[in-house]
């Protein structure tokens, strides 16, 4: 695995140029995260030497009710990730680590941590839809939903794209994202690691200690 400080506007700028169409057979293509790799380190965090400010998103959880994120996870620490429940890889794996290496917190921790599931197919990930597919792997992740273009302005901020869902060539409807899970600081609220789809359950056990206390990992 790879640790690497790097500049929050380059991964900005590298955002627009690579993406990962989950499910989609598209090898060829990379996570935004893939500017993070440094060969010769075992550490998966990417650190920011300039944080990213957190999304201002207003958008519904699966309870159907307003969820103001920066309001609502205001100094906590929060673990925020965008995909689609119909994701077949890259989406449930990466969620599935991060509910696995939550078990082997404390309780008082696990109660202190946030996980934030914002899809990228709002139209058919309805709040309904998202709690079901979230129960199946962390009842205490937040699953939201809400506006195509406010979901996507939002994760922009973080350098993060992602494509209204389209049908692939078989006639499958998929989603085109950035692959990065973004962890944001207790202390200030800010965006200061990401980690890429290659991040193991070990990694983030590893981390989540650290995160929790807004320290670097």
């Amino acid at each position: 695995m790879r640790k690497k400080t790097f500049a929050a506007a380059a991964l900005l700028a590298a955002a627009s140029l690579t993406l990962t169409a989950c499910g989609s057979g598209a090898d060829s293509d990379s996570p935004v995260s893939v500017v993070s790799e440094e060969a010769g380190s075992d550490k998966a965090a990417t650190v920011l030497d300039k944080p990213f400010e957190k999304p201002d998103l207003v958008l519904t959880d699966t309870d159907g009710k307003k969820y103001d994120l920066r309001e609502q996870t205001k100094g906590r620490p929060t673990l925020i990730y965008f995909g689609y429940t119909h994701c077949p890889d890259v989406c449930p794996l990466t969620m599935n680590n991060i509910a696995v290496a939550k078990k082997q917190l404390t309780k008082a921790q696990q109660d202190e941590l946030r996980i934030v599931f914002v899809t990228t197919d709002p139209d058919r990930d309805t709040p309904k839809a998202l709690g079901k597919w979230l129960k199946g792997i962390d009842s205490q992740v937040v699953g939201l939903t809400g506006d195509f273009a406010t979901i996507q302005a939002g994760a922009r901020t973080l350098g993060i794209s992602i494509e209204p869902p389209h049908k692939d060539k078989n006639g499958k409807i998929v989603s085109t994202h950035g692959t990065q899970v973004v962890a944001f600081s207790p202390k200030t609220d800010g965006g200061y690691v990401l980690y890429g789809e290659d991040a193991t359950v070990d990694d983030y056990t590893k981390d989540l200690p650290e995160l929790i206390k807004g320290e670097n990992p």
